[in-house]
């Protein structure tokens, strides 16, 4: 008997993506299991699913035999605190990597993601502004490619990557060149204290403290129609440092000064609980990403309250998070137009979930530029076209 004998079972009335159902689901427990499946399931198209926080993401795939589930390729290999470094399998829940003593790997993802899917979506949070993405935290991987070999790039160390970093290519591949089984990353003290300051204030408000030699690990914005906007700043360090810093960023987002708009702002928090909002994608069934420059993310905030859409996200990274309810009205003029200020502020707008009736109208991804080579990519990696097939950039 093969693998996919042994492994593969019939899926169920949930194990559906994109409203596409599988026919088959298997739960291999070590990235040699996970191999031998892959080379026995030539022919067939499959999708990864880890924690499935992500499965709503992209278009549904053109056919689906197979979703191999990383449900047993769980736990924490190794965790070498001397050398700031995590080795986990990658189906390993992010709450777990959120409980290191002592350290932190500094991904706000949800608890519920596993580690690989939180590398193949290339997913963070607010804190991306001082520590980065998953790209950035990523040293080392272990991947089965779709032809069952199993590869290793990186290593445990940072400076260890010599020639064509592969970790970087897997890194928001969403599953399209292989399954993911191992991660290494890299860690980050865990704070002595913390503390978030918070002020109704403009978007445009947030460049004061991006001025200001305050260190903050996150400066977030969130607005919606018809409310005060507001900015919240986590700062992170010693508890002297914390308060310290703390107490400047209230003055700075509670006076009005230059480049006011004039809206009073009605008090500054500071505390140790982030506001409700904090990290959260807006809610709405049409939710996007939104990407731009820095110096345009209030333009981004204004179009996209302007169409009627909640909004959450870094104005430190110009990353924002839009969200609103179709109720009945098209949706497709929103959009465009929320991802027509995304391109004039030099980034792009992804589509991350849309009602089943809607999704398949609208483009996902949009514009994106290198589509070329992201072909070539596939072909190299995946020349059957079978690992997610049709639902990463360009159909890919």
């Amino acid at each position: 008997m093969s693998a996919l004998d042994d492994l593969a079972v019939k899926a169920g009335d949930d194990d559906v993506v994109g409203s596409v159902p599988a026919r088959l689901v298997a739960a291999p427990a070590s990235a040699e299991e996970a191999a031998a499946l892959i080379a026995a399931s030539s022919g067939l198209t499959v999708v990864i699913r880890g924690g499935g926080t992500k499965l709503q993401q992209g278009p549904p795939p053109r056919d689906l035999d197979l979703i191999i589930d990383t449900r047993r390729l769980t736990g924490v290999v190794e965790h070498a605190a001397g050398d700031l470094i995590t080795v986990v399998r990658a189906g390993t829940p992010m709450a777990d990597l959120h409980a290191l003593p002592g350290q932190q790997l500094a991904l706000d993802a949800p608890p519920a993601a596993t580690a690989g899917g939180t590398v193949a979506a290339n997913a963070s949070g607010p804190r991306r502004l001082r520590y980065g993405t998953a790209r950035d935290l990523l040293i080392g991987i272990t991947v089965v490619r779709p032809d069952g070999k199993i590869t290793h790039a990186g290593g445990k160390v940072v400076k260890n990557v010599a020639g064509y970093d592969l970790g970087k290519l897997y890194t928001g591949s969403f599953g399209t060149l292989g399954l993911i089984t191992e991660c290494v990353f890299r860690l980050h003290p865990a704070p002595a204290a913390i503390a978030f300051v918070r002020a109704k204030a403009p978007a445009i408000h947030a460049a004061r403290v991006l001025a200001a030699q305050v260190a903050p690990s996150a400066v977030e914005v969130h607005a919606a129609p018809g409310a005060d906007p507001e900015i919240a700043v986590l700062l992170e360090g010693t508890a002297t440092g914390v308060r310290e810093r703390a107490a400047v960023v209230a003055r700075l987002l509670g006076s009005s000064g230059p480049g006011s708009s004039g809206l009073s702002n009605a008090g500054v928090d500071v505390s140790d609980e982030p506001p409700p909002w904090w990290g959260v994608t807006p809610p709405g069934d049409v939710t996007v990403k939104l990407t731009g420059l820095l110096s345009q993310v209030p333009a981004m905030v204004a179009t996209a309250v302007g169409a009627g859409a909640e909004v959450t996200g870094s104005a430190g990274a110009g990353v924002l998070y839009a969200g609103f309810s179709t109720d009945g009205i098209e949706p497709h003029g929103r959009v465009e137009l929320i991802r027509a200020a995304a391109i004039r502020a030099g980034g792009h707008a992804v589509i991350q979930s849309a009602p089943e009736g809607v999704r398949d109208t609208l483009d996902m991804w949009g514009p994106v530029p290198g589509l070329a080579l992201m072909r070539r990519v596939k072909d190299q990696f995946d020349p059957e076209r079978r690992f997610a097939p049709g639902r990463f950039v360009g159909g890919i």
